[in-house]
């Protein structure tokens, strides 16, 4: 019997997964899996839920790997949705639900596909599904955690597909080859406090943070490269909480985000950062305290065997190439990206974190297509 992804997608979706509660959703992908053969193993730390499911020993043969994660983020305003949340609830085609598409489709596609590929046609070889239940908040205990589990262990996938929503328009026009880097700059700025009347007696961090703003947001990063966009600097928050208009504040704060390609590292732009701070505070005699956090640095899978094997498996099912892209946000294929070469291929993005999110039910059982394409053609 055929293992239906869309009843799976909506099992998972209801499951109240809100990250860090593992809401049933690991568990439930436990007992399929198990059930199935697969050597199931909770890698959970400090707090945070994982799997490890593998089928088949690696031995001579090669090991294919999957990843993704169960866990979504909060539904936000539930009395504005159609349907509830969790409901998982299928009206005119679509699938409602926290997680529908950001992605619990996916794991359900490439679940439902690893499942029906080793009962079917049992390959030399391994599969390791690796799903984690924190991808959405801060990524520390997640996929990281089952990556230094599975370096412990000796546990080795040769490739790694993330089953992530990675089409723009229509299921399979793009796949992901890499990710820009990512890093937040949270910069403090300490003057002295005073009349607005006698400046000379101020020392004014707001003329400090205004020239900092304005030279951060000016630089030109970079042109960008053969696979990525140029590099790109957001301010995103310039404060000084001073509600009075006669009085010099003490302090102000301002903050930017950085995506940035291989013509960069986070250690290069945070020596940078730290320059323009340092050159502020000489020229206006304040202090600057600055604190970067590096999400994730730029990464490219180049084109080759595994894009090849992903765009062969799309246009079988779908007749589209997907093209190579970098860009989008971070997802944990930075992580396995030092580990094996990672490509992402998924479903459309429909409202994904939005109200009322929602995926469409005639794109699931093609995934699933893929996904299995994907195997066979592997270990073909």
């Amino acid at each position: 019997m055929m293992t239906d992804p869309v009843e799976l997608t909506k099992d998972l979706v209801r499951c109240p997964s809100v990250t860090p509660e593992e809401g049933g959703a690991l568990e439930l992908l436990e007992e399929r899996l198990s059930a199935a053969g697969f050597a199931c193993t909770r890698v959970d730390r400090n707090g945070i839920s994982n799997l490890f499911a593998k089928w088949g020993e690696r031995g001579n043969g090669k090991c294919f790997g999957f990843n993704g994660h169960t866990d979504v983020v909060p539904v936000g305003d539930e009395a504005a949705w159609t349907y509830p949340p969790f409901g998982a609830v299928e009206d005119n085609g679509w699938l409602y639900g926290r997680g529908a598409t950001d992605m619990k489709s996916g794991v359900a596609a490439f679940v439902s596909a690893a499942i029906d590929f080793v009962t079917l046609t049992p390959p030399e070889g391994a599969v390791i599904l690796a799903i984690t239940g924190d991808e959405e908040a801060d990524a520390l205990d997640g996929t990281t955690a089952l990556l230094d589990w599975m370096e412990q262990q000796g546990e080795r996938m040769d490739v790694c597909i993330v089953g992530e929503p990675t089409s723009l328009e229509e299921m399979g026009d793009m796949m992901k080859i890499g990710r820009r880097g990512s890093m937040n700059a949270q910069y403090t700025i300490r003057g002295k406090q005073g009349h607005s009347a006698y400046p000379h007696r101020a020392i004014n961090p707001v003329s400090a943070v205004a020239r900092l703003a304005d030279r951060l947001a000016s630089r030109e990063l970079d042109m960008g490269t053969a696979h990525f966009d140029a590099s790109t600097l957001a301010l995103t928050s310039i404060d000084v909480g001073n509600p009075a208009t006669n009085v010099i504040p003490a302090v102000a704060r301002c903050a930017a985000n950085i995506r940035f390609n291989g013509e960069h590292s986070g250690e290069s732009l945070s020596a940078w950062l730290d320059a323009e701070g340092a050159k502020v505070a000489k020229e206006f005699g304040v202090e600057v305290e600055v604190k970067i956090k590096i999400s994730g640095e730029s990464f490219l899978t180049p084109p080759g065997e595994l894009s090849n094997l992903v765009c062969g498996a799309v246009e079988a099912v779908t007749g589209r190439r997907p093209e190579p892209s970098t860009t989008g946000g971070t997802s944990d294929a930075r992580f396995v990206k030092s580990h094996c070469p990672v490509v992402e291929f998924g479903l459309v993005g429909h409202r994904m974190h939005q109200v009322d999110e929602r995926v469409r039910v005639e794109q699931i059982e093609p995934l699933k297509a893929i996904y299995q394409r994907m195997l066979t053609d592997f270990f073909a």
